[in-house]
């Protein structure tokens, strides 16, 4: 990545003949950005973005997205050949390592993620002091934040061997511990990790299989998982990956910086989308209704909105939909569901919305939540463990990123600056004097 420093940089003159000269730095790919690190201390000035929709608050190699022509890159693969033609622990080395494995380190590193996925038995008993009906990601949070009590040899994160090992740990028990929060959930028996199953049908047997008999895991919907996990791995710096950033910038776990980044994702805004599709198929019921539904939409004085449309970064087609839209045919096939009214109902709002010039005019286009959810519900995983799987996934893209932070030489702690609007300084009255 170069800054290009020999280019003309960008002046920013202010009416009081204050002025500034500030680089302009290029990526391999994507937009310019304009250093503004000495602003303040040349202007007094800082710059003002909520969101931080229009700043670059770091350097990364591990991600790239083009919201304008719907393209999302992994360390410069696309992400429809890595879903059609990899497998999630091979696309998890290559976020964390920087590029596709060979065999032999394929399998090198499959094995020491499958021989980490048993938890510390006392992470069972910590569980069980939550009530039943605790969501799993509030289950989640506490656990992944506990790990910080078992491996204290983790928190050294300037041993380079030390954060590997935390890598491991994070991909490895995360589903363990997933599968752990729903089984206790429903108050059937914890079903440990087992060595000869890969990494998605581990989950499910985790999740699905009881001790009273053999459970059969699907090769099918195991590669259907198996897909979402990949289209989730990493996907910029989105507000759980810069939650992770933030944490870790103060130097905090690697188990305190991913806890936080779960908790982030938690939210309704962000992870939680794709629950919300599914609730908002359930609402429509039947494709005659969705006309109603779509001018409900269009009504601004009207609440109802249509989840799974629009993204804050894509402009264009959800690459990451076309894959799930296939999929979730495929999945549904298999299950007995090809009739299933949800899926017909998505199928035909994503027909509308490709259509109508109100959703292309405002860049409304299917995302990823749109199809995960129905093909997550046909799998009969219940709807509380969306977001928790949506987590199991990101992982690998968190503790890349974390590491990526730790080695980059210009980070520091994250300090936002303000634009203060309260009170200027006033005297203090004793309280007998006010009035």
């Amino acid at each position: 990545m170069s800054d290009n420093g020999s280019r003309t940089p960008a002046t920013l003159e202010m009416g009081d003949n204050r002025r500034a000269e500030l680089p302009i730095l290029s990526g391999s790919i994507g937009p310019d950005v304009i250093d503004i690190r000495k602003l303040y201390g040349g202007t007094g000035c800082f710059t003002y973005d909520p969101g931080f929709t229009s700043t670059a608050a770091c350097r990364s190699k591990i991600t790239y997205i083009d919201g304008d022509e719907g393209v999302l890159l992994h360390r410069g693969y696309r992400i429809e050949d890595l879903a059609e033609k990899s497998d999630f622990l091979e696309v998890a080395y290559l976020i964390l390592f920087g590029d596709l494995p060979t065999a032999a380190q394929k399998a090198e590193f499959v094995h020491g993620v499958t021989y980490h996925t048993m938890v510390n038995e006392q992470i069972i008993n910590l569980m069980r002091g939550f009530r039943r009906d605790a969501h799993p990601m509030a289950v989640m949070i506490a656990m992944v934040g506990a790990l910080s009590a078992f491996y204290h040899e983790d928190l050294d994160i300037n041993d380079p061997h030390n954060r590997l090992i935390a890598t491991y740990r994070l991909v490895a028990k995360i589903p363990t511990i997933a599968s752990l929060a729903y089984k206790y959930s429903v108050g059937q028996p914890f079903i440990y990790p087992q060595n000869h199953l890969n990494y998605a049908e581990n989950f499910l047997h985790m999740m699905f299989a009881v001790p009273c008999e053999p459970y059969r895991v699907d090769p099918v919907l195991a590669k259907a998982l198996d897909k979402i996990f990949i289209l989730h791995a990493d996907h910029e710096q989105n507000a759980s990956t810069s939650t992770v950033r933030l944490v870790g910038s103060t130097g905090a776990s690697p188990y305190a910086a991913i806890s936080a980044g779960i908790a982030s994702l938690w939210g309704p805004a962000h992870g939680g989308a794709n629950e919300a599709v599914v609730q908002m198929l359930a609402e429509i019921g039947s494709v005659e209704r969705i006309p109603d539904f779509i001018r409900r939409a269009k009504d601004k004085d009207d609440p109802f909105r249509l989840m799974g449309f629009g993204h804050r970064v894509y402009k264009n087609y959800d690459p990451r939909a076309g894959v799930l839209k296939s999929s979730a045919d495929q999945v549904l096939d298999l299950l007995g569901q090809k009739d299933n009214p949800k899926l017909a109902i998505a199928k035909e709002l994503e027909k509308i919305a490709l259509e109508d010039e109100y959703f292309r005019d405002r860049k409304l286009f299917p995302n990823v939540d749109f199809y995960s959810g129905i093909i997550l519900e046909a799998m009969k995983i219940p709807t509380s463990m969306f977001t928790a799987i949506f987590a199991l996934a990101r992982t690998v893209g968190w503790a890349a990123q974390w590491n990526e932070m730790i080695e980059d030489p210009e980070q520091k702690i994250g300090r936002p600056r303000q634009l203060y609007v309260g009170p200027p300084e006033r005297a203090f009255v004793p309280i007998e004097q006010r009035g």
